[in-house]
């Protein structure tokens, strides 16, 4: 991902917008699953996200100390969308539209961390760690879902699988 045509303003902002959109995403499937693990599970990664645009608003107020942080609509970053999932939303969707998400973080991590010179090492460094975290959070959500497909293809029903001997 190429990040030199955005300012370092714009992709904090951007950042901080992501984190908090992946935070209101989660929280919400978090609501709606009824599955305890995958509930909890949802939560963790809605609280990973927080922490992560803690760090971002930080960096952003010690980069840029006498402006406001005033998120944009839409930001010139692209992400990918986020499903905001509601009761007819296919978790199968919700999951993959989320793991792309991550995907497209891991990327961005990636390359907002080389925009940081090695005076800023600590934030350099950070960055990386995050990018690291996303793919987790990726893995989390592919082993989810896989585990729901596999499910759906065993509650398909065959005629006599079950027949004795």
């Amino acid at each position: 991902m190429d990040l030199k045509k955005y300012t370092l303003e714009d992709l904090l902002l951007a950042a901080m917008k992501s984190e908090i959109e992946s935070y209101t995403v989660y929280t919400a499937i978090a609501k709606q699953v009824k599955n305890g693990l995958l509930k909890d599970k949802f939560k963790f990664l809605a609280q990973e996200e927080q922490k992560h645009r803690g760090f971002i608003e930080q960096v952003y107020k010690a980069k840029f100390p006498k402006k406001k942080i005033t998120l944009p609509e839409n930001t010139p970053v692209p992400f990918p969308p986020l499903i905001t999932p509601d009761e007819d939303t296919p978790l199968g969707t919700i999951l993959k539209s989320a793991m792309t998400a991550e995907q497209a973080a891991h990327d961005f991590y990636q390359a907002l961390s080389q925009q940081f010179s090695k005076n800023d090492s600590s934030i350099r460094n950070t960055l990386q760690y995050f990018a690291d975290m996303e793919l987790q959070h990726y893995k989390i959500l592919e082993i989810e879902k896989e585990s729901m497909d596999r499910f759906e293809q065993a509650d398909i029903y065959w005629d006599m699988v079950h027949v004795g001997p």
